[in-house]
């Protein structure tokens, strides 16, 4: 294994993962999932003011999450890779699963159904 590429490569993955870092980040990512939106309509659905939703989206652009158009005077951003919900749900797994670690302390009795919508995210 070739160590030095690996630790590049694990810098560039930090850089990604600190842009997502924001809940307001990961909701805007969530919701460009389903479609490309204008700033307009993030602000809208995000309840945020216009600079702090440009703010958002300039760093997930930056760090090569998003893209952007121009449709005359709106700019219609979209999910560069769209698989980075796969990382998203993946996070929702070990949400669950801690969760689901922490009930088995209290309540060692208590079976939790493993089809989660994290799992099954197509549901």
């Amino acid at each position: 294994m070739n160590y030095q590429k690996e630790k590049t490569l694990a810098q560039s993955r930090a850089k990604v993962i600190k842009a997502l870092g924001h809940p307001t980040r990961i909701f805007m990512v969530a919701l460009l999932s389903e479609k490309e939106r204008s700033v307009g309509e993030l602000t809208e659905i995000a309840g945020a003011d216009v600079s702090t939703i440009s703010k958002h989206l300039s760093i997930l652009t930056q760090q090569g999450i998003l893209t952007f158009r121009k449709e005359g005077n709106r700019v219609l951003y979209n999910l560069i890779c769209p698989c980075i919900m796969q990382f998203i749900h993946c996070i929702d797994d070990v949400i669950y699963k801690d969760a689901q670690r922490g009930l088995s302390c209290i309540l060692p009795d208590l079976k939790i159904p493993e089809n989660t919508q994290a799992n099954n995210p197509s549901e």
